[in-house]
């Protein structure tokens, strides 16, 4: 049975989480601060953790980054929950490490839907990984899941780290939204959700001067990895 960290300081919130999730048949231990469950994340290793954005103390990106710099639990996947709508607060919280965000007020069953999402894809992943995919001066090394840029090592989070790859493997081919979507999260988003697009847009900044070279976007269909030439 799969394990679910739920960091919520609102506890009509907090309880109607762990009683949607639990009628899934999951797990869950219930926080209502990001630092007792910092405490004990090493020893229980959560299959995933859902973290409210503002909570008493310590905030729940600064969590979010402390479990990135805890090397037993890096991996976890990480949802959001914040009532900041903003584009800029959500792409504020995919760069310091979530792999996705919902709005509140929430859908339960959107919920339970994202969960399911990432948890498929944690269990799904294939272990048989070529050694190295390069790209001129860009490297991917698919075992550790490291990016390297010039020989610098590239802060990627998980879901920044599989769209890249992604991407990479299907150079100058351009692939459309719903193949990107299908294939990173394992469903498709409802409504004007614009997850993909902040993710490709942290992509391409924490990828330099190239970045929009490299990632180009394809209007109305999707977007393009372009090959690159290794410099001397």
């Amino acid at each position: 049975m799969e394990l679910i960290y739920v960091i919520e300081d609102d506890e009509n919130i907090r309880e109607l989480i762990t009683a949607a999730l639990a009628s899934y048949g999951y797990q869950v231990e219930a926080f209502e601060a990001a630092e007792p469950a910092l405490e004990q994340i090493v020893k229980d290793r959560p299959s995933l953790a859902i973290f409210d954005i503002m909570l008493p103390g310590m905030d729940g990106l600064e969590a979010i980054e402390e479990i990135r710099r805890t090397p037993q639990v890096s991996g976890t996947p990480i949802i959001v929950l914040t009532a900041k709508d903003k584009e800029f607060d959500k792409v504020i919280g995919l760069d310091r490490g979530a792999d996705d965000y919902m709005t509140k007020p929430f859908s339960v069953l959107e919920l339970a839907a994202r969960v399911r999402s990432q948890l498929r894809r944690e269990s799904g992943k294939d272990h048989q990984l070529a050694d190295r995919l390069e790209e001129g001066n860009l490297v991917i090394r698919p075992e550790t899941r490291e990016v390297f840029l010039d020989g610098s090592l590239l802060h990627l989070t998980l879901k920044e780290y599989e769209l890249l790859k992604y991407l990479v493997e299907n150079k100058n081919r351009v692939v459309t939204r719903e193949q990107i979507l299908n294939q990173i999260w394992g469903y498709e988003y409802e409504g004007e959700s614009r997850t993909l697009d902040m993710h490709i847009r942290s992509l391409r900044q924490k990828l330099g001067d190239n970045g929009a070279e490299l990632i180009r976007t394809v209007r109305g269909v999707g977007y393009r990895f372009y090959g690159q030439e290794k410099e001397d």
